[in-house]
């Protein structure tokens, strides 16, 4: 269950109930000092920069090895999708960027500099946002830092992984350990405060104690924000293959969920507290950016393979849309070059699908999701109303897993680790209270009722990241 859960950042039906109307545009939620945008007027934006130096064994991202330098043509397309999708989605505010990948470390910082002066150009970006660039700890990564900062960029994601030189030839990465500490080193007297490090558990071979005194020596080096991630096997990679070959072995779930609790512990003892399932920061620094995804903000996707969750009002729409960009970079090219934008996919977001995403992506945080936060999205049914008379509910309460109470929905401390497994039981819950208010209004007015199920050949739509192909929210999703 927790191998599951840790590894989440996704046909046209009728927008079913208010959706976002301007009654529900100025409201304001609140979490651990964390502002939910007003959704029609803001939103975050996500840049996804598709280029690879090489694949590591691991990866089933959206990035690709680039055959020739074509910096300049992805510049001049990521610059144009991002002005068409702000006219699109009519934001006046851009409270967030986040440049992922890929590697977006390989890019120009001019190229980031230049994204940055579009967003300020056709909607406000303030000093203050939070610009943030996943940063691959190689020297050539490391030696740019200083230039991106100059460019706009004032959070630093490291893809540290391991501090492992062993493990790192196995993941395939191209760095060592001595790079990584001195990328974090240099990012730190760069950026204090405001850089974060990924590191990755249940690697081949890896043991308990040996994970417990890794992560040890890296929360000695890093700064105040650490995301943590269960390596998760993927079909068509290089070390699904090797393992189910018996070439390579991989912990078991029992181990990993030990290693899970256990590197809870070690932070938490650290200073670091938990604020989702995956990410703990000292000193405040949570990832505001991440914050959106978790929080059903409005985001733009842009560049290849990005998804976005707005409203666009710019062609009358009042329903948020899931929208999907191109994934393969030459095609997207060429189809932001002929129309503006590489859209490929786009879903009329159904109220039970809206209402399905937050609660699944609310309950990822340690503080759930509060009773005003709901009411944001279901003014007209509470959690109360729609949770507590189920017998399944109740025992998830009485269990100690589940929490409901005059603050709002959250998991336990031991809850959060098995969230996966309550799920199901929650949005079953969901539907049956949408279907069933559905029925009434259909028996009331006379006419048939369509219980929020997708027409024939439409797909159930799901959350996932704004990246692609990986379901990992906000993280290398």
């Amino acid at each position: 269950m927790l191998k599951a859960f840790l590894t989440a950042a996704r046909g046209p039906t009728v927008c079913l109930g208010r959706c976002f109307s301007s009654e529900v545009s100025g409201a304001v939620s609140k979490l651990a000092g964390f502002s939910s945008p007003p959704f029609s007027t803001e939103a975050s934006l996500y840049v996804h920069w598709p280029y690879c130096l090489k694949r590591c064994s691991y990866c089933n991202f959206n990035k690709y090895i680039p055959r020739s330098d074509n910096q300049d043509v992805m510049l001049e397309c990521l610059q144009r999708e991002t002005e068409t999708l702000l006219k699109l989605s009519q934001v006046s505010r851009i409270t967030s960027v986040f440049f992922g990948g890929g590697t977006p470390s390989l890019a120009h910082p001019a190229a980031i500099a230049a994204v940055l002066e579009t967003v300020a150009r056709h909607a406000g970006l303030s000093e203050e946002a939070e610009v943030t660039l996943e940063v691959n700890p190689t020297p050539i990564g490391s030696s740019k830092l200083e230039n991106f900062l100059h460019a706009g960029v004032n959070r630093f994601s490291i893809g540290v992984q391991s501090l492992r030189d062993d493990d790192l030839k196995v993941l395939g990465r191209d760095h060592n350990t001595q790079h990584a500490l001195q990328t974090v080193a240099e990012a730190r007297r760069l950026c204090p405060g405001r850089v974060s490090v990924d590191v990755m558990f249940g690697r081949p071979g890896q043991s308990v104690a040996s994970w417990e005194l890794e992560l040890d020596e890296l929360l000695s080096v890093c700064d105040d924000h650490v995301s943590l991630y269960q390596l998760t096997l993927e079909r068509g990679t290089q070390l699904f293959s090797q393992v189910q070959k018996g070439q390579l072995s991989v912990p078991s779930d029992d181990i990993t969920a030990v290693m899970y609790e256990s590197a809870r512990r070690i932070l938490q003892n650290r200073g670091y507290l938990q604020y989702e399932v995956s990410n703990f920061a000292r000193n405040g620094a949570i990832s505001q950016h991440n914050m959106s995804y978790w929080k059903a903000s409005q985001y733009l996707g842009v560049g290849p393979g990005a998804h976005g969750r707005f409203v666009p009002h710019g062609e009358g729409g009042v329903c948020r849309e899931a929208r999907t960009q191109t994934l393969e970079p030459d095609v997207w090219v060429r189809e932001v070059q002929q129309r503006g934008h590489g859209t490929r996919r786009r879903i009329p977001l159904t109220h039970l699908g809206l209402l399905e995403e937050v609660l699944v992506m609310g309950l990822r945080l340690i503080d759930g999701i509060t009773h005003q936060h709901w009411q944001l999205f279901s003014p007209r049914a509470d959690l109360h109303q729609i949770l507590s008379s189920s017998s399944e509910v109740q025992d998830l309460q009485q269990t100690g897993l589940l929490i409901l109470d005059d603050r709002g929905l959250r998991c336990s401390w031991q809850g959060l680790a098995l969230m996966d497994s309550m799920l199901p039981t929650l949005l079953l819950e969901l539907e049956a209270h949408i279907t069933q208010g559905l029925q009434q209004q259909a028996r009331v007015s006379g006419g048939p009722h369509h219980p929020g199920a997708p027409a024939a050949g439409q797909g159930v739509w799901r959350p996932t990241s704004p990246r692609g192909s990986s379901s990992r929210p906000g993280c290398p999703a």
